[in-house]
């Protein structure tokens, strides 16, 4: 039996139907469904049962015969500064799955974030030596980097275990996540309403508007790391999750367009309450999860804009 935090969440769901691709079902889906409509997300999926995420960890001696564990479910909303929130969720309520996963010989996959290397003054390469050097810009990369350490400082440990700093993911399923979704999201959402697509003016000397750097990785590469890892279990340790590749505002706001027919990008004042925490550059050094024997490769920019707007956006967001 496998267990899913986040489930009905954005990569947890997609990660839950790519595994019924694969066949497997005997999964328990874990998350906190409130009010949002990330219920849909879990419409259609197989699975034994569906359990709160409060209920479940306060009761996880109840679930016999856990085979494997992904801790995707986590706060992550960047803007969010209510750290005791934060610490609750994506530190403690962490560390208690860690536990019972390091006494139960139960392999482990959590969801680390490229949040964690701040403005990138130290690159972004995922030795361990060096996360402890890191410095966040905000207490979401805050919480996920004390889970990192705290990881990193344990004696007992799971049979097998991975964290994965998630660069910047897209792709079908996150309509729900409203201001946290991505830029490719909004872009398109801002085409069908304005016919322009609204991208953050440079405020730091060296980047023209527009051409601040992202890591962007589609969300199904994401999901096939993942599942390679709990099939081969191949390395324990914490990894980059990105393309390796770097590319601008501009390209993606552009690649939008083009596949919608039209449009025209407009440039606005970043918020104030964001500025001081804004990454200009982002991209995975990807050599040590390449180590491992992956070799897959990762769709470009063109191809995951393409794939998510002609399949799932201009689908009437459909669902994966």
């Amino acid at each position: 039996m496998i267990i899913l935090t986040g489930a009905a969440g954005f990569i947890g769901s997609v990660l839950l139907g790519y595994l019924n691709e694969k066949g497997i079902s005997n999964i328990i889906c874990v998350d906190k469904l409130a009010s949002k409509s990330k219920w849909k997300n879990l419409v259609g999926k197989k699975f034994i049962d569906f359990a709160d995420r409060d209920v479940f960890i306060n009761n996880i001696t109840n679930y016999k015969d856990i085979e494997f564990i992904f801790h995707i479910g986590a706060c992550t909303d960047t803007t969010e500064f209510n750290l005791d929130y934060l610490l609750e969720l994506n530190y403690e309520y962490s560390k208690k799955l860690f536990k019972y996963a390091s006494e139960n010989k139960i392999p482990f996959i959590y969801a680390s974030s490229a949040a964690t290397y701040g403005d990138g003054e130290l690159g972004y390469n995922d030795d361990e030596i060096i996360i402890e050097k890191l410095k966040p810009l905000n207490p979401y990369g805050f919480s996920k980097q004390l889970f990192d350490l705290w990881v990193l400082k344990q004696q007992e440990r799971p049979p097998f275990w991975a964290g994965f700093k998630f660069f910047n993911v897209y792709g079908p399923n996150e309509y729900h996540k409203g201001r946290m979704a991505s830029v490719v999201f909004h872009s398109y959402n801002q085409l069908k309403e304005t016919g322009t697509i609204r991208l953050f003016k440079s405020h730091k000397d060296g980047y023209a508007h527009g051409e601040q750097k992202r890591d962007f990785i589609y969300v199904f590469d994401v999901v096939k790391v993942l599942y390679y890892f709990y099939k081969y279990l191949p390395q324990s340790g914490i990894f980059n999750l990105g393309t390796g590749f770097a590319r601008t505002f501009n390209d993606l706001a552009n690649n939008v367009i083009k596949n919608y027919g039209k449009g025209k990008i407009h440039y606005i004042d970043m918020p104030e309450d964001i500025r001081d925490k804004y990454q200009y550059f982002t991209q995975a050094n990807m050599n040590k999860l390449k180590s491992t024997g992956y070799d897959e490769p990762f769709y470009s920019l063109e191809d995951g804009i393409k794939d998510y707007m002609l399949n799932f956006l201009m689908k009437n967001y459909k669902i994966y």
